[in-house]
């Protein structure tokens, strides 16, 4: 009698995630099927000066860390087009004009494609986060060095809103409301939570967003501020918290 065939555990769909911020540059592969982190991440301060030359560098050296040879995704702290940075936040502004895909994949050796930074953190949580099976407006804001910003429409991406430049208390808003700004400022969870509240009534003003997830290093912290945020819309944190950047750029790879 025939015995049957022993059954294997499927290999995890790995990708692999590089999230670019102002102040760090983190890596890892990711399991698709799940949304998880393959192993622990890897962490390099950015580079500074945070030119193409040196980012690149980092790239490299993270994805030789991991020893990964394939393709790879990467978000970028700015407006991306068609590869190109027609903007460059929180780094060096000679990224302004340059063919980021073609930098990073020329330096690497490995094909490399680059996604908004916010845009790659909210694609995460709309397939495996806070944002899965929403349809309606959805936003998300990403609260770190800088301030990001996705927008979803029926789970479909409008790319590179950069709502983090909007004016608040006439200054950049994320210059008011970003995570780096509580630290800079000294402000309370309080104080901070009271300049992201009215950034996001501004934006409900203008969206009338059906919900915003709330995602970067204070998502982790989501209990020290957010039930102190009334900006009449539902409002939840990230389910990847600040994983999401990595899992969305493993997303495009």
């Amino acid at each position: 009698m025939t015995s049957p065939p022993t059954r294997r555990k499927a290999k995890p769909a790995l990708k692999f995630g590089i999230d670019i911020g102002g102040s760090g540059m983190k890596a890892a592969p990711v399991d698709l099927a799940s949304g998880k982190l393959a192993t622990e991440r890897l962490k390099i301060a950015t580079p500074q000066p945070s030119t193409p030359a040196a980012m690149a560098d980092v790239v490299t050296r993270l994805l030789d860390h991991f020893e990964w040879t394939g393709a790879a995704g990467v978000t970028f702290p700015g407006v991306v087009h068609h590869g190109i940075a027609k903007s460059a936040a929180n780094i060096d502004k000679s990224w302004i004009g340059t063919d980021i895909d073609a930098v990073f994949t020329e330096a690497s050796g490995r094909e490399v494609k680059v996604i908004n930074d916010a845009d790659a953190a909210g694609l995460a949580e709309m397939r495996y986060g806070a944002g899965q099976g929403r349809d309606g407006v959805v936003m998300m804001f990403t609260f770190g060095t800088g301030l990001g910003s996705a927008l979803f429409l029926d789970g479909k991406l409008v790319p590179n809103t950069e709502l983090g430049h909007m004016e608040l208390d006439g200054k950049e808003a994320e210059k008011r409301a970003a995570a780096s700004a509580r630290d800079r400022d000294r402000l309370s969870w309080k104080e901070w939570a009271e300049r992201v509240d009215r950034y996001l009534e501004r934006i409900v003003f203008l969206f009338s967003p059906d919900l915003i997830i709330v995602g970067g290093g204070v998502s982790r912290k989501a209990g020290k501020w957010l039930p102190m945020i009334d900006a009449g819309v539902d409002i939840v944190p990230a389910a990847l918290t600040n994983d999401a950047g990595i899992v969305g750029a493993a997303l495009i790879a």
